[in-house]
Protein backbone atom coordinates (compact mmCIF):
# COMPACT_ATOMS: atom_id res chain seq x y z
CA UNK A 1 0.00 0.00 0.00
CA UNK A 2 2.93 2.35 0.63
CA UNK A 3 4.07 1.91 -2.98
CA UNK A 4 0.67 3.18 -4.19
CA UNK A 5 1.01 6.35 -2.11
CA UNK A 6 4.65 6.92 -3.10
CA UNK A 7 3.85 6.41 -6.80
CA UNK A 8 0.81 8.69 -6.62
CA UNK A 9 2.77 11.36 -4.76
CA UNK A 10 5.58 11.13 -7.32
CA UNK A 11 3.13 11.59 -10.18
CA UNK A 12 1.45 14.58 -8.53
CA UNK A 13 4.79 16.22 -7.65
CA UNK A 14 5.98 15.69 -11.24
CA UNK A 15 2.87 17.38 -12.63
CA UNK A 16 3.21 20.34 -10.24
CA UNK A 17 6.94 20.78 -10.93
CA UNK A 18 6.45 20.58 -14.71
CA UNK A 19 3.63 23.14 -14.64
CA UNK A 20 5.79 25.44 -12.52
CA UNK A 21 8.75 25.11 -14.92
CA UNK A 22 6.44 25.83 -17.85
CA UNK A 23 4.93 28.81 -16.04
CA UNK A 24 8.38 30.28 -15.38
CA UNK A 25 9.39 29.55 -18.99
CA UNK A 26 12.32 27.42 -17.85
CA UNK A 27 11.06 24.43 -19.83
CA UNK A 28 9.96 24.55 -23.45
CA UNK A 29 6.43 23.46 -24.25
CA UNK A 30 7.45 20.50 -26.39
CA UNK A 31 9.44 19.00 -23.50
CA UNK A 32 6.81 20.00 -20.97
CA UNK A 33 4.14 18.14 -22.91
CA UNK A 34 6.34 15.06 -23.05
CA UNK A 35 7.00 15.07 -19.31
CA UNK A 36 3.35 15.80 -18.51
CA UNK A 37 2.37 12.68 -20.47
CA UNK A 38 4.92 10.69 -18.46
CA UNK A 39 3.68 12.11 -15.17
CA UNK A 40 0.06 11.46 -16.08
CA UNK A 41 0.93 7.89 -17.12
CA UNK A 42 2.35 7.25 -13.66
CA UNK A 43 -0.89 8.21 -11.88
CA UNK A 44 -3.12 5.37 -13.18
CA UNK A 45 -0.38 2.88 -12.34
CA UNK A 46 -0.36 4.23 -8.79
CA UNK A 47 -4.04 3.60 -8.25
CA UNK A 48 -4.28 0.42 -10.34
CA UNK A 49 -0.95 -1.39 -9.88
CA UNK A 50 -2.25 -4.51 -11.66
CA UNK A 51 -3.23 -2.50 -14.74
CA UNK A 52 -0.35 -3.91 -16.80
CA UNK A 53 -0.65 -7.51 -15.55
CA UNK A 54 -3.07 -8.59 -18.29
CA UNK A 55 -0.83 -7.15 -20.97
CA UNK A 56 2.29 -8.70 -19.44
CA UNK A 57 0.78 -12.17 -19.40
CA UNK A 58 0.16 -11.92 -23.15
CA UNK A 59 3.80 -10.87 -23.68
CA UNK A 60 5.10 -13.53 -21.30
CA UNK A 61 6.66 -11.04 -18.88
CA UNK A 62 6.77 -11.84 -15.17
CA UNK A 63 5.00 -8.73 -13.85
CA UNK A 64 3.63 -5.35 -14.79
CA UNK A 65 6.37 -3.69 -12.79
CA UNK A 66 9.04 -5.40 -14.90
CA UNK A 67 7.38 -4.16 -18.07
CA UNK A 68 7.03 -0.66 -16.66
CA UNK A 69 10.69 -0.53 -15.65
CA UNK A 70 11.81 -1.83 -19.05
CA UNK A 71 9.65 0.71 -20.90
CA UNK A 72 10.97 3.45 -18.60
CA UNK A 73 14.57 2.59 -19.46
CA UNK A 74 13.75 2.51 -23.19
CA UNK A 75 11.96 5.86 -22.88
CA UNK A 76 14.91 7.44 -21.08
CA UNK A 77 17.30 6.11 -23.72
CA UNK A 78 15.16 7.65 -26.46
CA UNK A 79 15.04 10.97 -24.60
CA UNK A 80 18.82 10.83 -24.19
CA UNK A 81 19.35 10.21 -27.91
CA UNK A 82 16.94 13.02 -28.80
CA UNK A 83 18.70 15.48 -26.48
CA UNK A 84 22.08 14.46 -27.89
CA UNK A 85 20.76 15.12 -31.39
CA UNK A 86 19.40 18.53 -30.31
CA UNK A 87 22.72 19.38 -28.64
CA UNK A 88 24.69 18.44 -31.76
CA UNK A 89 22.40 20.49 -33.97
CA UNK A 90 22.66 23.52 -31.69
CA UNK A 91 26.44 23.14 -31.47
CA UNK A 92 26.68 23.23 -35.27
CA UNK A 93 24.36 26.23 -35.44
CA UNK A 94 26.44 28.04 -32.80
CA UNK A 95 29.62 27.35 -34.76
CA UNK A 96 28.10 28.74 -37.96
CA UNK A 97 26.84 31.85 -36.16
CA UNK A 98 30.28 32.40 -34.59
CA UNK A 99 31.89 32.22 -38.02
CA UNK A 100 29.37 34.68 -39.44
CA UNK A 101 30.01 37.11 -36.58
CA UNK A 102 33.77 36.85 -37.12
CA UNK A 103 33.32 37.63 -40.83
CA UNK A 104 31.04 40.58 -40.07
CA UNK A 105 33.49 41.96 -37.52
CA UNK A 106 36.29 41.68 -40.08
CA UNK A 107 34.16 43.52 -42.65
CA UNK A 108 33.31 46.27 -40.14
CA UNK A 109 36.97 46.66 -39.19
CA UNK A 110 37.94 46.83 -42.88
CA UNK A 111 35.19 49.39 -43.54
CA UNK A 112 36.33 51.55 -40.62
CA UNK A 113 39.92 51.33 -41.81
CA UNK A 114 39.03 52.36 -45.38
CA UNK A 115 36.86 55.20 -44.07
CA UNK A 116 39.70 56.50 -41.92
CA UNK A 117 42.01 56.43 -44.93
CA UNK A 118 39.53 58.46 -46.98
CA UNK A 119 38.99 61.00 -44.19
CA UNK A 120 42.71 61.33 -43.45
CA UNK A 121 44.37 64.59 -44.73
Amino acid sequence: MRLVFVTAATGVVMVVVIFELLRRRQLREKYGALWLVVALAVLPLAFFPTLLDGFTSVLGIASGLSLFLFLSVVFLLLVSVHLSWESSRLEEETRCLSEEIALLRAEVAEFKESRERVNAP
